[in-house]
């Protein structure tokens, strides 16, 4: 439903979105992750046709957003990070409004609306006016307005920003569910939002597309590493200074000790080459150091590791 490619966006001198490429299909959630200012939201207004690229195309539904702007907007729902209320009118009269400006049949408006206000979970709030509400239930209201022209296509810019966990958690369920039939954009820099709530995840840093697939697909490129869970007993400080020593291990970092005197560390070390065993060095480590080696499993990254990593390097 939507393809990018080759996307650039110049402010001046200054490069906000540097030649990416990207789709998204009907079904999918995908989470846009970058910095702040890494140029999530640059992108998410030049698909919904708010601003023009320098260069490259973007597809909507198979219109140009370049050429044809207002068959795009026909296409999708979009709840930019500033919610677009009217907060002296009242929730239904609002999507009224909403629905007017998307010359919906009158019809179709009603069982829409109706349909939207039950989805959205706004039933108590249709006769209230928006000002009074909680942010909670204003994003909501912002979900119902990107939703009830029934788009194929929903641009989410921060949908749970300022919302408490409650909230949070109601909105990411809602996300997914509207997901399964729809292609859905997630821009955010929350990590856990994306894990709770993305089927796939593109990551930009600096206006550059540095990562893109399923969390498992992302661990498995970005992991020139591999990462190991310990538990031993033994000296703490003689660990550490061993670890430092090694020129295979990377990092490591110390996660607590145990009732018994038993200390655990998560340990990230260069991938071995063909026929070597980074289990094999752990081993070989207690045995030479006189440690009790109780547990070493290998852990795959974290999407925070795997965020840093793929945000800090030379790009």
């Amino acid at each position: 439903m939507i393809k990018v490619r080759n996307l650039v966006k110049r402010f001046g001198s200054a490069v906000a979105v540097n030649d990416i490429s990207f789709d998204v299909k009907i079904g999918e959630v995908v989470g846009f992750l970058g910095p702040n200012g890494a140029g999530k939201s640059t992108t998410m207004k030049i698909i919904t046709c708010f601003i023009s690229a320098t260069s490259g195309s973007a597809t909507v539904g198979g219109y140009d957003s370049f050429r044809q702007p207002l068959e795009v907007r026909r296409q999708f729902g979009y709840l930019p990070e500033q919610t677009p209320l009217y907060n002296d009118m009242n929730v239904l009269d609002y999507l009224n409004f909403i629905a007017d400006s998307h010359n919906m049949p009158r019809e179709k408006k009603r069982s829409r609306i109706d349909e939207m206000v039950e989805v959205c979970g706004l039933k108590r709030m249709v006769h209230k006016d928006i000002g009074e509400l909680s942010k909670g239930f204003r994003q909501r209201v912002g979900l119902a307005q990107a939703l009830v022209h029934d788009p194929k296509i929903l641009i989410l810019d921060e949908p749970t920003t300022g919302l408490d966990p409650n909230q949070i958690v109601e909105i990411r369920e809602l996300i997914k569910h509207l997901g399964q039939e729809r292609a859905v954009i997630l821009s955010t820099h929350i990590l856990p939002e994306v894990e709770a709530t993305c089927s796939r995840i593109l990551i930009i840093s600096e206006g550059r597309l540095v990562g893109e697939g399923t969390p498992e697909e992302l661990r498995l490129r970005s992991e020139g590493q591999e990462t190991y869970e310990i538990r031993l007993k033994a000296d703490k400080n003689n660990v550490e200074s061993v670890f430092m020593t090694q020129d295979w291990v990377t990092s490591h970092e110390y996660s607590g000790t145990e009732h018994n005197g038993t200390h655990r560390f998560k340990v990230h070390v260069i991938s071995p080459s063909p026929g070597e065993d980074s289990g094999e060095k752990f081993f070989d480590l207690a045995v030479k150091n006189s440690w009790k080696l109780l547990e070493l499993k290998p852990s795959g990254a974290t999407l925070e590791e795997i965020f840093k990593d793929l945000t800090t390097r030379e790009v």
